[in-house]
This record gives structure tokens, sequence and C-alpha cells, in this order.
């Protein structure tokens, strides 16, 4: 009995320092790959890293990581016009499948989804924000956006007639959607400013806008738009795509 209890502990002890040197081991992958992301995508801070699954060191002799989740607070994605950048909230990717060097420096994943949001006020500058006329006597701009229900964006537009600005904006519902990797937003119908009607083609220069999202990290792409509470919730998905190198 003596010996058994004796084995037991060294089992014990034994495991305790698996355990032990397996999550110092992850949490210097982490740090390293994060170090990389940072570096290759050129980020104004550091990403949260977090390798899932254990034992990490069975998975390291394998060469390749079951799930890796990366998390970035801010990115400014660019917009495909020299100089500016969109900013992304809380852009969040699930990596499944990560193949790695040995030093960490290159890490591709087979396939990752995600989460990321556009903050109304940050599409808000996508949309034309200097009064244009849309008919003889009539201009008009968007002033803001916001959740309208059901999926829809509500977007205000401030109009002046006859050198009169109304006193309310005019209201309309939208829809967003994604082509590509540009973000759409269409006006269901067409609103009149004080009475008056326009073409639709000068209408819809003020109402319906797009934004273009490129060079999102790892190369991940949109699929999918949906307005939220606080702003445009995007999904992205891809294939081979680069944590790191």
């Amino acid at each position: 009995m003596r010996a058994l209890r004796i084995l037991l502990v060294v089992v014990v002890v034994l495991g305790g320092l698996f355990v032990l040197a397996d999550r110092l081991a992850v949490n210097f992958a982490e740090d390293e790959v994060a170090g990389k992301l940072k570096s290759t995508e050129g980020l104004a801070t550091t990403p949260d890293v977090s390798i899932k699954g254990f034992p990490f060191l069975t998975q390291v002799v394998g060469g390749s990581l079951d799930d890796v989740e990366v998390g970035i607070k801010d990115y400014e994605a660019a917009t495909g016009t020299s100089g500016q950048t969109i900013r992304l909230d809380d852009l969040n990717a699930d990596m499944k499948g990560v193949d790695f060097s040995s030093d960490f420096s290159s890490a591709t994943a087979s396939s990752a989804t995600g989460t990321a949001s556009i903050t109304y006020a940050e599409l808000l500058k996508t949309a034309k924000s200097e009064p244009t006329e849309v008919v003889q006597g009539v201009t008009a701009n968007v002033i803001g956006l916001s959740d309208g229900g059901n999926g829809k964006i509500k977007v205000a537009v401030e109009a002046t007639v006859l050198g009169t600005k109304l006193p309310q904006p005019v209201y309309v519902l939208s829809t967003v959607t994604v082509e590509g990797d540009t973000v759409r937003v269409h006006a269901d119908s067409l609103p009149s400013f004080g009475g008056v009607q326009a073409a639709e083609n000068e209408v819809r220069s003020i109402t319906d806008f797009q934004q273009k999202i490129d060079d999102l990290p790892g190369g991940i792409q949109l699929d999918k738009v949906e307005a939220g509470t606080n702003g445009v919730e995007i999904s992205v998905k891809g294939s081979n795509v680069k944590l790191a190198g």
C-alpha cells in the first residue's frame, strides 16, 4: 500500500508538472503569434491570441493547432482610397487547423470565421455630408444613421427647400448588404422633400452609399452584414488565412 501511495503521488506530481509546462508553452506561443500578427498587419496594439485545446504540447509535436482565437479591438481597414481607412470594432476570428513553423514565424489556418462591427458614426463618414442639389431649389444631405429595427438602417436626411431648411429631417429605412469587399446601403423607398418630388437617381445619390472594406487581417473576407443597435454587425470568413509570416 505504501508503494502504491508513493506511485500515486509521483503520478500526480508529474501530471502537475506536465500541465504547468503545457500552460507555460501555450502562453509563450500565444505571445509569439500575437507579436508576429501585430508586426505583419501593422497594428497599433497587440491583438489577443488564445490557443485552444489541451494538451498544447502534443499539438506542437504534430505541427498543427486545432483552434486559435484572435481578437483585435480596433482595426483600421483600407477603403480603396489612398490614405483613407474605416475603423472596425472588436474584430474576432476563430481559426481552425492552424499549421505553423517550429519558431512560430509563420502560421496559416485552413479556415476562419469571425465577427466585427462598424459604428453608425463611422459609417456616416461614407455618406454625402455636404448639401447636394437633388432638384432645382432643393438640396439635401445625410446627417445621421441609426437602428431602424428589423435589420434596417434609419437614414436621417436634412433638406433645404427654396432656401428654407425643413424643421425636421426626412427619415428613410434602408437595407444594408455586402457584395464582395463592399458594404452597400440602399433606401427601401424614396422620400419627398417638403412635398417636392425629385428624380430617383438624384435622390439615391444622397440616400444610397457604399463603403469598400479591404485588406482585412490574413486575407479574411466580408461574408454578411446586418444593421444592429449601435452599428452594422459584420460576419467574416476565409480560407488559408495567415496569422503570421
